[in-house]
């Protein structure tokens, strides 16, 4: 389960979670009807509607997820939070062609919803001019809804990376220039357009400010991320490859580890027998089972079952982004089914810190 998130049920093996915080917006829609001298019946059909709408926002966000798992790229979760929902997918296309598809499947999907609704709204006389649309207003819901699936559509499309026009922009860029380029170009933009945001916000709608500030950040995770990336372009697994390691067996007490928490300054440890990994151990997780279990209890007890795994001949730049993808700090290393040893998250940083510095 998602920490601090409701599991709300799944599709295609995708779980959505709806993270606590959502309902912030939905407390805040229902209490400004009240400021408006709305009763009850107005505060529950505007937190009804905004429910309905992030039901469309998950909708957007599968289109996304759907998308990708065409192109064999799987995505963990979709999360919903105040500001919208999250596709967790496990990385981005490398081809241009494919990252437009990504990109733009989630507003099709809006637009999708707003050409059904349009249509039956139609079929009955219930089409209404463009200024009656009012979000605050129980009257005219599915109109409403559709005139918000098409803003939904149109903002998305903003050219503010990392939103979806963010990363249709980069990936038409990066047609004619390499990713690296391109992605820094959509960042740059980005981050100019999170600042008009944050600008626009102070003086009309404050959700402006929060989208702003995490388009800014975004940006310049995902601009450091594919730097990242290009810095590994050449390197393998062998070239940070752990390849000393000390192993535990499963069925050793906690107590009799102590002696190896004070004669090495290992991050990880492998659980092996037969020279099979059965599980990891993370320093971390053994210090706070010692605390929290007692020397009694078995590293069985308290190892990690699902951990990454790759090949020694794995190119550096999809074990950076595999490990990034599945939130890990390393990954045990195989070879033809036989345990070589972990690489981990650090040491790829290192790498990348190591070809900066040499390239200046």
């Amino acid at each position: 389960m998602k920490k601090w998130s409701l599991f709300i049920g799944s599709y295609a093996g995708i779980k959505v979670f709806v993270h606590w915080t959502f309902w912030i917006i939905v407390g805040w829609i229902f209490m400004m009807h009240f400021e408006m001298g709305h009763g009850w019946t107005e505060g529950i059909k505007g937190a009804f509607f905004i429910i309905v709408l992030f039901a469309c926002v998950v909708l957007h966000e599968f289109g996304h997820a759907l998308a990708a798992k065409k192109y064999n790229i799987p995505t963990r979760d979709i999360t919903l939070y105040p500001i919208g929902g999250v596709a967790s997918l496990n990385r981005m296309p490398d081809k241009p062609a494919q990252e437009l598809v990504v990109a733009l499947a989630g507003p099709v999907v809006n637009i999708v919803i707003a050409g059904i609704l349009f249509v039956l709204l139609y079929v009955n006389d219930e089409l209404l001019p463009i200024s009656k649309i009012d979000h605050m207003s129980g009257e005219d819901f599915w109109f409403n809804i559709m005139a918000a699936n098409v803003i939904l559509a149109v903002f998305n499309l903003i050219p503010a990376f990392p939103m979806d026009g963010g990363r249709v922009l980069r990936a038409l860029l990066a047609f004619r220039l390499d990713k690296l380029k391109a992605t820094t170009i959509a960042a740059r933009v980005g981050q100019f357009l999170a600042i008009i945001f944050v600008f626009l916000g102070f003086f009309s709608n404050f959700w402006l400010v929060f989208i702003g500030l995490f388009i800014y950040l975004g940006a310049g995770v995902e601009q450091m991320h594919e730097s990242g990336k290009s810095a590994l372009v050449g390197f393998t697994v062998k070239d940070v490859l752990i390849a000393q390691y000390t192993c535990l067996s499963p069925t050793e007490t906690l107590g009799n580890l102590v002696q190896i928490l004070q004669s090495t300054q290992e991050e990880v440890f492998l659980v092996t027998e037969n020279n099979h990994v059965h599980g990891v151990l993370t320093r971390k997780d053994l210090i706070k089972g010692l605390s929290s279990y007692g020397n009694g209890s078995y590293v069985s007890d308290l190892m990690r079952k699902d951990f990454v795994t790759v090949d020694t001949n794995m190119p550096l730049q999809q074990v950076y982004e595999k490990l990034m993808s599945n939130n890990s700090q390393f990954a045990t290393v195989l070879d033809d089914g036989q345990l070589k040893g972990i690489v981990t998250l650090k040491g790829i940083n290192e790498m990348i810190m190591v070809t900066r510095e040499r390239k200046k």
